[in-house]
């Protein structure tokens, strides 16, 4: 990478000019054993079309574990960290992320813990991530932490591709509901209902309805589809704020199959998470405030927080989470017990983790065939509806020539 510099020599002149660097920290290496003293480092304007796909690409999470699965092979096999870095450094495809190796890379170089060089780039690597690779760290076990961090991923890697898997049908099914509806009410229906104005008979209220209806679609198409796209633009950006993210949980976990759902994921992802934390060797009160940050529903954060607090001051785990049986239910509650009174905590989160994950598997899979009929028969209800609103005027008037 290239960086602009501005530095001081010895005799006290300022100099700028550019230099080519792993990082921004070995840039400022470079600068010191020229002797130089550096004033400002800062990377290279970025101006051709490369450089901004790298600047806004983004890192998924089947690239994070496929980096911590061959770190950690290369680390067993006895690579230095440095070498091991740079190796994956190269490998690495993805524009974005190879800069943050490469970064991270320079400081592991320059001496830096390589937990320390990752927390540089909080927003890529979680806090289940940085804190597993410190404890390792710190442990002298990062080959281990490395180890149960791959496993953490692949878990959270499995689960959350089933259930993107099993989202995708419904999902595409109600947009095309959608999309379609917009366009018949815009262009099909004021072409069908035009015929019903010209009727000197009274049409039935139904008719009515639909033909006001497709009045306003045609006359206003322009207001309606632009105020849909303020609708959902506003929506989503509601969902973002504290408060609507609190309310879209809550009402998820209210909400008929996809509440149990939500649940099943959670208490997977919590017994998942605790558990590779504590193998790790993290001690129960930072494992809590991990996984809490961890968690995808609000309800479950916050209950996990103060499970962490008052673990803190001296209770059980099961104390606080017993108060809660809507979201940790009784078989939750009593295995933790016995982990806690048989000291085995690790081993039930384990048993807990798969049961839950074989569970949400089984759900999932059968997702689309509890959806469907709900899908036809929300289909099957409007078709009927329209179908009745445009057949009755035509039988009416039928009649009234008899």
């Amino acid at each position: 990478m290239e960086y602009t510099y501005e530095a001081l020599t010895k005799d006290g002149r300022r100099e700028r000019a550019t230099i080519k660097a792993a990082s921004l920290s070995v840039a400022g290496h470079m600068l010191k054993e020229q002797g130089l003293i550096p004033v400002e480092i800062k990377e290279k304007d970025e101006k051709n079309v490369f450089d901004l796909l790298r600047k806004f690409s983004t890192i998924s999470l089947d690239e994070k574990l496929g980096f911590v699965e061959n770190l950690q092979i290369m680390y067993k096999a006895g690579i230095s960290l440095p070498k091991a870095l740079q190796i994956l450094t190269k490998q690495t495809k993805n524009l974005r992320f190879k800069s943050i190796l490469s970064d991270v890379c320079g400081q592991v170089q320059s001496g830096k813990y390589l937990s320390d060089a990752l927390a540089m780039h909080s927003g890529v690597f979680s806090n289940i991530f940085l804190s597993m690779v410190k404890v390792g760290e710190m442990s002298g076990s990062l080959e281990k932490s490395l180890e149960y961090l791959t496993i953490q991923l692949k878990r959270e890697a499995d689960l959350k591709s089933k259930t993107k898997g099993a989202m995708i049908y419904p999902s595409v099914i109600v947009g095309a509901m959608l999309i379609i509806g917009v366009a018949m009410s815009i262009f099909v229906l004021p072409k069908l209902t035009s015929v019903f104005k010209d009727f000197s008979t009274e049409l039935p209220f139904a008719t009515r309805v639909i033909v006001k209806f497709a009045d306003f679609m045609s006359g206003h198409a322009v207001v309606v589809i632009g105020g849909l796209i303020a609708v959902i633009a506003g929506v989503v950006s509601f969902l973002r704020t504290s408060l609507g993210e609190k309310l879209f949980d809550f009402g998820l976990l209210h909400t008929l199959v996809i509440g149990d759902i939500v649940r099943k994921i959670n208490l997977a992802r919590f017994s998942r998470i605790l558990s590779s934390l504590l193998k790790s060797s993290i001690n129960m009160v930072q494992a809590l405030e991990v996984t809490s940050e961890s968690l995808g529903n609000v309800a479950y954060k916050e209950i996990t927080a103060e499970a962490a607090e008052q673990v803190k001051v001296g209770k059980n785990l099961t104390d606080t989470l017993s108060q809660s049986p809507n979201l940790f239910p009784v078989l939750v509650v009593q295995m933790l017990q016995v982990g806690e009174e048989s000291g085995t905590v690790e081993d039930m989160l384990n048993q807990l983790a798969e049961h839950y994950e074989d569970d949400v598997d089984n759900t999932l899979r059968n997702l689309s065939s509890i959806i469907e009929p709900l899908l036809l028969l929300v289909i099957g209800g409007v078709v009927g509806v329209l179908a009745m609103a445009l057949i009755m005027p035509i039988y009416n008037i039928s009649q009234n020539i008899k």
